[in-house]
C-alpha cells in the first residue's frame, strides 16, 4: 500500500467504527481479514494512525473545526509536520483531494482550545473529571495519552514470577516486576498477539491483567477454603485470580448475566489448572465469605488501551451505568454472610461511578462498613500518573450482621 492508500484505509476504518460498538482492534483484523494484499508494515501503520485519531479526537477535531474521519486524518498528518495536500490528491486508492472547506481550516488554526480539548476528554465529562483529580486534571489526562503497556499476571498455580521472567526472557520477551502486585510483570515493548502465541500462555503460565486489576484481586483478601462469589464475573479473570491466590482451594462461583461471556472461564480454567470455579446465570440465596462485584463502568481508566472510548462515552450511557451500578452494589449486597466482606471495583475514574456510590451503599446498608485498603486511604484509586496503571477503583466492606 502506498502511503496515500494507507490514510484512505484509516480513513474507512473510522468510518466502519462510527456504526459499531465493537473494539477497534476487532474492527481493523477484520478490516484486514478481507484485504490479505496488505502487508505487516501497513496494517501497522493503519492501526497506529486510527488509534492516534482516537487519542487525540478532540483536538484534532478543534483543528479542523470537524470531527469526521477524514478531518481527523487530516489534522493526524499536521500533527506530524506533513503537509496533507501531498496525500489528499484523489490519484488511484488515495483520499480525494482537499475540498475548499479543509483548505480554509488548514489555512486558519483556531485559537485558544478549551480545556476539554487540550485534555483529549468529552466536554461532559469535565466536571466529574475535575471531581476526581482537582488541579491536576491536566496532568492526569495526559498521563493518559500514551499506549499502556501489556501487563500480565502470573499464575502461581503453575510458576513462579522469577521464573517466568526467566522463561520470557528465553523468548525474547523482556519483563519487569510490578512495584505494587506481587504476581504482576510488565512488558513496555510486546504485543498481546505476540504474547498469545507463546507456549508459556498456552500452557497457563500467566494470564493477561494491567496491575490495578492484579491489586483489586488482592485486596480481595481471599484465602484457601473460603466460599467466593464473583458476582459479575465476564470472563473471568479476576476469578482466575482469586482462585491462585486460594491455591485451588475452596469454591468460587462466577456469575454473569451473560452465558457467553462465563463460556470462556472454563478454558482459561483449564489452561490455568483451576478446578474450583463454578459457572452460573442464576443464584440461589447462599451467602459467601467473599463477594467481589466489578460492576459495569464507564472505562474511563481504560483509555489508554480503548483510546475509542473517550469518542463513543455519552451522558446517556454514563447514567445508565450509574443506575445500574447501584442496582448491582445493592443485589450482590444480600449474599455477603455476617462477618463476610464485599468488594466493589470498577476501571473508572468517575467518582459517580465510585465513591459516591460507596457513599449512598453505606447510607441505606448500615450492617456494612469500610475496610481501609491502607494506612492512608479508605478505598483505591489508581490512575497512569499515580499508580503507572490503568484507572482503578476498590471499595472493601466487610458486613457485621
Amino acid at each position: 500500500m502506498t502511503p496515500a492508500a494507507r490514510l484512505q484505509a484509516a480513513i474507512d476504518v473510522l468510518t466502519a467504527l462510527e456504526t459499531t460498538a465493537a473494539p477497534a482492534d476487532r474492527v481493523l483484523r477484520e478490516y484486514f481479514r478481507a484485504r490479505r494484499y496488505a502487508g505487516s508494515k501497513d496494517r501497522a501503520a493503519v492501526a497506529e494512525r486510527v488509534f492516534d485519531c482516537f487519542r487525540h479526537a478532540g483536538s484534532y477535531a478543534w483543528r479542523m473545526n470537524e470531527a469526521s474521519p477524514r478531518a481527523r486524518v487530516i489534522a493526524s498528518l499536521l500533527a506530524e509536520g506533513a503537509d496533507p495536500a501531498d496525500f489528499f490528491t484523489g490519484a488511484s486508492y488515495a483520499p480525494a483531494a482537499l475540498t475548499k472547506e479543509e483548505a480554509a481550516a488548514l489555512a486558519a488554526p483556531p485559537r485558544d482550545p478549551p480545556l476539554h480539548v487540550e485534555g483529549e476528554f468529552p466536554a461532559f465529562l469535565e466536571p466529574e473529571l475535575t471531581k476526581a483529580f482537582g488541579a491536576d486534571l491536566f496532568a492526569e489526562m495526559a498521563a493518559m495519552q500514551p499506549r499502556a503497556p501489556v501487563g500480565i499476571r502470573v499464575n502461581t498455580l503453575r510458576t513462579a514470577r522469577e521464573t517466568l521472567v526467566t522463561a520470557l526472557a528465553s523468548e525474547g520477551f523482556e519483563a519487569t516486576p510490578t512495584p505494587h502486585a506481587a504476581t504482576g510483570l510488565r512488558l513496555d515493548g510486546a504485543t498481546t498477539s505476540k504474547l498469545s502465541a507463546s507456549g508459556l500462555f498456552a500452557a497457563g503460565h500467566f494470564e493477561f491483567q494491567d496491575e490495578a486489576a492484579q491489586i483489586c484481586a488482592a485486596l480481595c483478601d481471599a484465602k484457601p477454603g473460603m466460599r467466593v462469589l464473583d458476582y459479575a464475573a465476564g470472563a473471568g479473570g479476576k476469578a482466575l485470580a482469586l482462585a491462585a491466590a486460594m491455591n485451588n482451594k475452596g469454591e468460587i462461583v462466577a456469575h454473569d448475566i451473560e452465558a457467553g461471556r462465563l463460556a470462556m472461564i472454563g478454558p482459561r480454567a483449564e489452561r490455568a489448572g483451576v478446578s474450583i470455579i463454578r459457572t452460573t446465570t442464576s443464584l440461589p440465596p447462599v451467602q459467601y465469605d467473599l463477594v467481589l462485584l466489578d460492576a459495569p463502568c464507564s472505562g474511563t481508566g481504560t483509555w489508554r488501551r480503548q483510546p475509542e472510548l473517550r469518542v463513543r462515552f455519552t451522558p446517556e450511557r454514563l447514567a445508565q451505568l450509574v443506575a445500574l451500578q447501584a442496582k448491582l452494589i445493592a443485589d450482590a449486597s444480600r449474599f455477603v454472610a455476617p462477618g463476610g466482606r464485599l468488594v466493589y471495583a470498577t476501571c473508572s475514574v468517575l467518582p459517580c461511578e465510585n465513591d459516591e456510590h460507596i457513599a449512598a451503599f453505606l447510607g441505606t446498608h448500615p450492617e456494612f462498613a469500610p475496610v481501609p485498603v491502607s494506612d492512608r486511604e479508605t478505598f483505591f484509586h489508581a490512575s497512569p500518573r499515580r499508580t503507572q496503571t490503568d484507572g482503578f477503583f476498590t471499595a472493601v466492606l466487610r458486613r457485621s450482621t
